[in-house]
């Protein structure tokens, strides 16, 4: 399977990914991103936004994010979620479609994946941000089975009587599962609970002194100790209600066999259980809601981000109606009725009055796109085709039609529609400095290919007479940054610069391979 199917299948099936806002929002904004390099031709109001989101999200994260390997960075922000113990859950109704369809190697990878991902336990305090908490759960783990080991081994079966055998696999059952309790506390617990109650009844088999503590001796109770503390970080209070009243019932069960009498110290199991579970249960809802609020502060930041943004947005889009169309409309309205309010025009200054009009009517109509787009996320004016090499020409039409000389040397390669649209609006730009600034100055427009890179030159001599004054007033110089903006965008280089004879030159290189 190719490289590109490939990344198309994973695209496919990974929009069956779900998991809280936040996830669905971030994965979502990948997703994004991934089908915009496979897919083009996609509507791309949204790009942008989920650029710079998704680049914060993976900073805030300490996700790796590159344009070049997006599928690696969502592969690393499912692993993230899923060792910070964020619930997703895949629908494998989607992935079944994707494989009788066709594709079944591509969905089914990432589905068996996602079901690995969901069934790795994550070990206790795994989403700590500092990493002596993250290691505390195992380090207290590893101290108890170490010192509870030899102990239990050595007290019973030196002060309470039973044999090394059975000592030592008690020992065992009791001690070594409190390592597992740090992933599995729920299983820990099974096979301490039972190992903890088979010890009391193998205590009632030999004779030990009165002063010794039944049914559960102190160093069980240590562990069981730690192990419901583990049980409360992790369970939901039912199931710690319900370990709890097991306990209870066990130890209540045990006292009416009791060889020596049961009395108060002999509930201790239960009354110590009970606190640990209580207090793991109350830092484990501490941690949630705190983990809550700062998904819901992250969620709200997003919005208001994105509220500014489209508030913008519509200023900039009422500002350009306002000012920029408005006065285009004018430009537009008075070139098409010259010929209708002017007696006696001659044929030339028609067809230049017609050109006119031409230009405006074109600009007019990217200007509403434009517009349609900064109003509306969902305007689908990116879907019309966007200029390229093969609009050069008429470009250079346009600008000769207004007094400006040109020489043009065309190029037919077939160049990503980035590169095209990066070179007509370089040639757009220079052109238009030429027009304003040395009327009439002859200029050589050239863009070649080598392979590899896209050359895009336009060079101009001084004008044949010193313009009167200039044709704008007042200019920003937002042409030159704009082309540099777009070379960057495209990875390329742009050398513009004054020329000894009084004229200027843009040479532009653009990369072939930029990916859209």
């Amino acid at each position: 399977m190719s490289g590109a199917r490939h990344l198309r299948l994973q695209v496919l099936t990974s929009r069956n990914v779900r998991g809280s806002f936040l996830t669905d929002w971030f994965l979502g904004g990948l997703n994004y991103q991934i089908e915009h390099h496979l897919f083009p031709s996609m509507p791309r109001p949204h790009l942008r936004l989920a650029q710079s989101m998704v680049k914060a999200r993976c900073r805030d994260l300490g996700i790796p994010y590159a344009e070049t390997d997006l599928v690696d960075s969502y592969r690393q922000a499912l692993r993230h979620m899923y060792e910070v113990g964020e619930p997703l859950r895949a629908d494998i109704r989607g992935a079944d479609a994707l494989r009788h369809s066709g594709r079944r190697r591509g969905a089914h990878r990432l589905v068996r994946m996602t079901s690995a991902e969901e069934e790795r336990p994550r070990a206790l305090l795994a989403g700590a941000s500092r990493r002596w908490v993250r290691l505390l759960p195992w380090a207290v783990a590893f101290v108890l089975c170490v010192a509870l080991l030899p102990t239990t081994i050595q007290v019973l079966s030196a002060d309470y009587g039973l044999t090394g055998g059975i000592a030592s696999a008690l020992a065992v059952a009791q001690a070594a599962p409190l390592l597992l309790a740090v992933v599995r506390p729920l299983q820990a617990w099974c096979v301490v609970f039972a190992a903890d109650v088979a010890g009391a009844l193998a205590l009632l088999t030999v004779d030990f002194d009165e002063r010794l503590l039944w049914p559960f001796p102190p160093m069980e109770i240590v562990g069981y100790v730690g192990l419901c503390l583990a049980l409360g970080l992790r369970e939901p209070r039912r199931t710690l209600l319900l370990v709890w009243l097991a306990t209870a019932a066990a130890n209540v069960a045990l006292g009416f066999v009791a060889p020596h009498g049961f009395g108060a110290m002999g509930l201790l199991f239960t009354i110590l259980g009970g606190v640990a579970l209580l207090l793991g249960g109350a830092l484990h809802e501490r941690s949630e809601v705190q983990r809550r609020l700062v998904e819901q502060e992250t969620i709200s930041e997003a919005e208001r981000g994105r509220r500014t943004l489209l508030e913008e947005r519509a200023r900039i889009a009422r500002e350009l109606h306002d000012v920029v169309a408005h006065h285009m409309s004018v430009i537009t309205v008075q070139a098409d009725t010259a010929a209708y309010r002017l007696d006696g025009l001659p044929p030339d200054v028609r067809e230049e009055f017609t050109s006119i009009a031409a230009t405006a009517r074109e600009s007019l109509g990217e200007m509403r796109r434009l517009l349609g787009v900064l109003r509306n996320e969902e305007a689908h004016g990116e879907l019309a085709p966007q200029p390229g090499l093969t609009r050069i020409g008429q470009l250079v039409e346009a600008v000769a039609k207004a007094g400006v000389p040109v020489e043009f040397a065309p190029c037919d390669a077939d160049v990503p529609e980035a590169v095209g649209l990066s070179a007509y609006r370089i040639v757009q730009e220079a052109l238009a400095n030429v027009v304003r600034h040395a009327p009439g100055a002859p200029t050589q427009v050239s863009v070649s290919e080598d392979g590899e890179r896209l050359t895009v030159l336009v060079v101009n001599g001084p004008p044949p007479e010193p313009p009167d004054g200039p044709l704008e007033e007042g200019g920003t110089g937002h042409g030159l940054v704009g082309m540099r903006e777009r070379v960057r965008l495209a990875d390329g280089s742009l050398d513009t610069g004054p020329l000894p004879d009084g004229g200027f030159r843009v040479a532009a290189q653009l990369p072939l391979n930029f990916l859209d």
